[in-house]
């Protein structure tokens, strides 16, 4: 059985000496604070279903009847001041928010310094799961651009894609693929974010069962693996375009050696992010390349340790042109049968895939036939159900997403038949309703029943169910 060590004796001590001299460490108020041990508790809003401060009080008054703080250097985060049961939140299943460490949020600021989010833009989240990074990217990014959350670990990326289902956008593709992969698509994308695999010192704190598992050895092997994932990524990134590198490591082999790296194997401009203050956060410039990152100690702010820094690439092979392609488009009965459920704009594409209607945005329609040629790909766009002879079987991502129309008959429910409706049970509710319905919680959407004159059939996902016993409604 794996030992759980308290973290005030036994933070490793090479870890410790490894640190001295960088920039805003400072060893006893490092110790004093993992010693402690306080648990920080952060959130981010969606902003594509959190669209009203009436809603964004109900969703927070409902996590936490005692107050939310606003995590500074983020638009949409929180500071809860204890941690709910996220799993019994109806909001949380409905895609409110996105349980997220508050440092990690600062990629919001990095993003907005270095592109410019009211043009289309082609991102990559590379190393995504779970999506906390990737959720953050899509609420940034205009409706005309295109993101794909990439994670390496099928299991992983499976997660990465209920998670991108759950934050209701369409234009997303999953990605389940190597990074070297990606240099098949030479010069394509604007921004890349690099949330790399490191030791996790950073994480020491929220998750004390990392510290059995660092050793300097496995700061190397790290060092060694980041140094790879951005050789491969690399070529992707169009000229002029930005790459952005964080981890959760406060060693510098990680953090500062790896800019310095960067800027010697590759034409790479460092860019500096502006910072207030007030936040407490750090900056690094390297001693070599004059790169600069920034470093986020648990002892000076709230949040986990977190490292990041941005850079521009001056050089960069001519993308490829998209292939044409003739998609399958759905005959005009199958349309009729369709659009009536969809509150969807104009320029939006139907692409019927395996006998199920995808919902594409132009930009992501026209770059699915290069992208499927390329990569290997678990969901894109949003999918609306499959058309039958008389009416659409709706899927779970039509009801999880932005563009479903506001005539479809939906059934509120309260907080307990909400909890027994995620666990898949019938909550017993009483409606004239018949056919398919939303089930709503609080004005937003948690899935799918159809009622029958004696019962409703619960189609939420089987996958996706509670499993905890409810107690205490």
């Amino acid at each position: 059985m794996r030992k759980i060590f308290p973290l005030s004796s036994h933070l490793p001590a090479a870890l410790l000496d490894s640190l001295a001299g960088l920039p805003g460490y400072h060893r006893d108020t490092f110790e004093r604070v993992h010693a402690a041990a306080e648990k920080i508790t952060s959130l981010r809003l969606n902003p594509n279903k959190v669209t009203t401060p009436e809603r964004t009080a109900a969703v927070l008054q409902a996590l936490s009847p005692n107050g939310a703080t606003a995590v500074p250097w983020s638009s949409t985060g929180y500071y809860l001041p204890e941690r709910p049961s996220f799993t019994f939140d109806p909001y949380f299943h409905a895609g409110a928010y996105y349980v997220q460490e508050a440092s990690s949020m600062f990629l919001e600021q990095a993003v907005r310094a270095t592109v410019d989010l009211t043009q289309p833009l082609k991102v990559l989240d590379l190393c995504a799961a779970p999506g906390g990074k990737s959720t953050l990217l899509q609420s940034l990014i205009s409706r005309e651009s295109l993101l794909v959350a990439n994670e390496v670990i099928k299991p992983r990326a499976a997660l990465l894609a209920d998670n991108i289902i759950k934050w209701g956008a369409a234009n997303v593709v999953v990605s389940n693929n190597d990074p070297r992969d990606f240099s098949r698509l030479p010069g394509y994308f604007d921004l890349v974010v690099v949330d790399a695999p490191c030791s996790g010192s950073g994480l020491f704190r929220r998750d004390p069962e990392l510290v059995e598992e660092w050793s300097p050895e496995n700061v190397t092997l790290c060092s060694q693996r980041q140094q790879r994932i951005m050789a491969d990524v690399l070529p992707s990134v169009k000229e002029g375009g930005v790459v952005i590198y964080s981890t959760c490591s406060f060693s510098a082999e990680e953090d500062e050696q790896i800019l310095d790296w960067l800027a010697d194997h590759f034409e790479l401009e460092s860019i500096p992010v502006p910072l207030e203050a007030s936040w407490n956060i750090v900056t690094t410039v390297t001693g070599k390349r004059n790169c600069t990152g920034y470093r986020f100690y648990p002892d000076q702010l709230k949040g986990e340790g977190f490292f990041i820094a941005a850079f521009r690439k001056r050089s960069g092979e001519a993308p490829r042109k998209p292939k044409q392609h003739k998609s399958m488009v759905l005959s005009p009965k199958q349309q009729q049968v369709v659009s009536p459920w969809l509150n969807m704009p104009a320029d939006y594409q139907y692409f019927l895939h395996q006998e199920e209607v995808l919902l594409l945005p132009p930009l992501l329609a026209a770059e699915i036939p290069l992208l499927q040629q390329q990569l290997y790909i678990r969901k894109a766009g949003v999918k609306a159900g499959h058309p039958g002879a008389k009416e659409l079987i709706p899927d779970h991502q039509l009801a999880a997403s932005t563009l479903i129309s506001d005539e479809i008959p939906a059934v509120a429910l309260d907080l307990k038949q909400a909890l027994q409706y995620l666990r898949k049970e019938d909550p017993g509710i009483s409606t004239r309703v018949r056919g398919w319905s939303l089930v709503t919680y609080g004005g937003m959407n948690l899935g799918w029943a159809k009622f029958l004159p004696n019962r409703m059939n619960n189609y939420y996902p089987k996958e996706l169910r509670i499993l905890k016993e409810i107690t205490g409604l």
